[in-house]
This record gives C-alpha cells, structure tokens and sequence, in this order.
C-alpha cells in the first residue's frame, strides 16, 4: 500500500514529505490500522502531510513494539542472568586428598562420598587412644581383683580386732596386743579404700580414653566428605595427591533447588513489589519459554545500578536488587537442563489487579525423560557430622 501511495504523487512534490508519508503509510500497517479512506474521490493532486513530530513518535512505538520493549501498564522488566546458591565443600582439618570421586558438571546426591583425605598423623593418633583405653582397663580388672583379696583381710582384721576388745576386758590379752589389732584392722579398711579409689580412677581413665577414641574417630570420619545437598559440581578446585589446608575448598557445588534471576529496578517500581509476588522469566537462549518465578527478595537499601544492567532512563542510578526465584517443582522437573549465568530477562507486576498479558503466560518446553533424583544412594559414606560447608552467592574462585 506505501508503494502504491508513492507512485501516485506528482513529482514535483519535494523527497521530504514524501517520505514522511510512506512511513506513516508504513506504520498504520504495522501497527494492525487500516488507513482510513473517505467515499469522495481522493485528491492525488494534493497529498495530505502528517507533521514530522508526530510521525517519528509513530515510528518509534513500531520498532519498540517490534522489540517487544513496550509493555503494558503495571508490568515491568529488567535484565538480570541465573543464578543459584553455591556450597563450598571443605576439610575441618588438614590431610592429603587421596581420591577426588566427581568432577567438574557431576550431579550430586545429599550423602555422596565426594572425595577422601589420608592423615597418618590421627591414625597414630587413634591407634594410641584405643591402646589407653586397653591399659585403662586392665588396670580396672587389677584393681577389682585386689579389691576382692583386700576386703578379706579387712574382714580378718575386723573380726581379729573386735575378738581382742572382748579379751582385754577380761584381761586375757595385754593392751600392747589389743593396739596391735587395731592398728591392723585400721591399716587393712584403708587398703580397701585405696584399691577401690584406683577402681574408680581406672574408671575414669577408660571413660576419658573412649572420649579420645571417639574424638579422632570424628576426625578421620569428617575426612570423607560428602555432599551437603542436592546439586551440580561447578569447580574442583583440588586434586588427588594435593595436601590441603583445614577449611580450604575442595570443590564447589551449586543447589540447583534454589536457582534465581537478580534483576534491577528504580524505587517507584520496587516499591510496590512484594516478597511472594508472581514472576516470569524468559532466557536469550530459549525465548520461546516463559519460566514462572515468584519474588523472593527485595533490597531495603538502594545501590549504583551495576555496569552490566543496562536501563532505559539513564538517569536512574540508584537501584534496587530484586531476587526472581524459579518455582522449585519446574527446576525438579527440568533439574539436568539447568544452567546458571544465562541471561534473560525478568518481570514483575506492580499492580496486583493486572493480568498478564498473552505473551507472558507460562509457557515450558517437553519434559525430560530424567529429573532430579529424590535421594542419595545407600551407604556411600561413613557416619559422622558433616563437613565444613559454606553457602554463598554464584562466583567464580580464583584460579589455582
């Protein structure tokens, strides 16, 4: 129809408006509105022209429109990436790794034997305790055995004192004799008292030896890490044969169960946001797909609008962060195609009462055939406390 319109106008009319009205010929087509037409013959001697202003403002509201920028009012976007919450797996003590079980991109189940440490030094160490509570316990049974002979003679002696007490009174037996049995009956109850205090010292002893035992047992259980949860190996920042420090990491997993978008909004949008709100995500990889997301965070503080958000009002420099996280029934489902650092984009709603409109309802691939599995295998790691783990945002470590 513009190229119609062109053809029809007298060449003596300047480029400029001509121009301007095949783009807004252009336009009305684009926009789905068809030029309005009168009954009465059409003066193609004398082209109706459409102010410049006004037309560029229509071209404008096309391409936003063929952009997908323009959007309806109480719904808003942002630009954000994927993320998901990081687990540090590391050592409470020091060792020598003596096997590394995944690898980089390895699921992982909570309980999974990730790697293993040797220490000679605890296994001395335990050897040395269980040879205490050995020695505690001999020297138990030696002491309930001598409590037995001892308890005779201090029956001997009591029974040898009292017969000399009846005797002295009818003067049978000398004073001297008399003493001399309760000098031996007093000596015999304090030899009772001495081996049943070494009875409870031995006690004693084996109690604090089988504490130690069970100490350095912890010790070299909590060698054998495992997996704290559910996730995706992201780094191994160690290897078999390396001699590790007390709390350094040894690989880095990422929980795929709590996957989230952080996007960036001006106060007049967060303000109206609330935790448990409804979501959408749409990813640059697939954008075919609405992903269904609920508000999980808003900043109370503002912060400088970080360089790899772009945003449309320049202006606008402080920010708000605002966490999208995923609905955890769609990341069960899609558990083996979740990546993080995709980029995509985010919206939200600041008025409860709007709808979403049709190209923002949900909308999700075909399901995998394999999901995330429901639990860890059976026996894949000695009992004992877990390791020293560390939650954190997603972030690349240092290179080693």
């Amino acid at each position: 129809m513009a190229k119609k319109i062109a053809s029809l106008e007298r060449p003596e009319i300047g480029m400029k408006p001509r121009l301007v009205v095949v783009l807004v010929a252009t336009a009305s087509l684009g926009l789905g509105v068809a030029p309005q037409w009168s009954g009465r013959p059409v003066d193609l001697g004398r082209p109706r022209l459409i102010p410049e202003a006004h037309a560029q403002s229509m071209i404008r509201n096309l391409i936003a429109r063929l952009r997908g920028e323009t959007m309806p009012t109480g719904v808003v976007e942002s630009n954000g990436r994927i993320e998901a919450t990081q687990v540090d797996v590391s050592s409470k003590y020091p060792g020598r790794l003596a096997e590394v079980t995944v690898e980089e991109g390895s699921n992982v189940t909570p309980g999974q034997v990730i790697a293993r440490l040797s220490s000679p030094e605890y296994e001395a160490q335990l050897r040395a305790a269980q040879a205490d509570v050995q020695h505690s316990k001999d020297a138990l049974t030696a002491a309930e055995s001598d409590i037995a002979s001892r308890q005779s003679a201090l029956e001997f002696a009591k029974s040898d004192f009292e017969r000399g007490a009846e005797l002295i009174k009818s003067g049978t037996i000398t004073k001297q004799t008399y003493e001399q049995r309760k000098r031996n009956y007093d000596s015999a109850d304090a030899a009772v008292k001495s081996v049943i205090a070494q009875r409870d010292q031995a006690r004693s002893k084996i109690k604090n030896s089988e504490a130690e035992v069970d100490r350095i047992q912890s010790i070299i259980s909590e060698l054998t890490l495992v997996a704290p949860r559910l996730g995706r190996v992201q780094y191994q920042l160690a290897r078999a044969g390396e001699v590790v420090a007390a709390g350094a990491p040894i690989v880095t997993i990422l929980d795929l169960t709590d996957v989230y978008m952080t996007i960036f909004l001006p106060a007049g949008d967060a303000g109206r946001l609330n935790v448990g709100d409804e979501a959408r995500i749409i990813l640059d990889p697939v954008p075919d797909y609405v992903v269904p997301a609920k508000v999980s965070f808003v900043a109370a503080d503002a912060q400088f609008t970080p360089k790899t958000v772009e945003t449309k009002d320049e202006r606008a420099k402080l920010m708000f962060r605002i966490k999208l996280k995923i609905d955890p029934q769609v990341l069960q489902t899609y558990y083996t195609r979740v990546k993080t650092g995709v980029r995509g984009l985010g919206f939200v709603r600041t008025k409860a009462d709007v709808d979403w409109p049709a190209d923002l309802e949900v909308k999700l691939p075909k399901p995998p055939e394999s999901a995330a599995p429901d639990k860890a295998p059976e026996a894949v790691a000695p009992a004992g406390p877990a390791p020293d783990n560390k939650a954190s945002d997603t972030k690349t470590p240092d290179a080693k």
